[in-house]
């Protein structure tokens, strides 16, 4: 099976910047796409942003041009690059990945990272 270890969460001012990591472990798995997803108490979990094996990326409208979403695919890890962070920015943050079995294409398994806090101060 794949075990993701988030890291890179904490505490900073608005404006300030952090960066947040997603370590992907195991064997006999290929990965394929992988995302950042985030929840705020009381709200719904939203997709952050998502990037392809390719590297094609998608964002949300209220993090676009903010954060960047880029991956290391020799490390089996995701990152996400949070600039000009905001207080509304403020919930645990969750990396998500897929992954097919080698040899067999056939099922899609998805994991989660345990989830890091992320909280912007005014």
């Amino acid at each position: 099976q794949v075990q993701l270890v988030e890291s890179g969460g904490g505490l900073v001012q608005a404006g300030g910047s952090l960066r947040l990591s997603c370590a992907a472990s195991g064997s006999g798995f290929s990965i394929n796409a992988m995302a950042w997803y985030r929840q705020a108490p009381g709200n719904q979990r939203e997709l952050v942003a998502e990037i392809s094996s390719g590297g094609g990326t998608n964002y949300a409208d209220s993090v676009k041009g903010r954060f960047t979403i880029s991956r290391d695919n020799a490390k089996n890890t995701v990152y996400l690059i949070m600039d000009m962070l905001k207080p509304e920015d403020t919930a645990v943050y969750y990396c998500n990945i897929q992954a097919v079995r080698l040899y067999s294409h056939a099922t899609r398994y998805i994991y989660w990272g345990q989830g890091t806090q992320v909280t912007v101060s005014s």
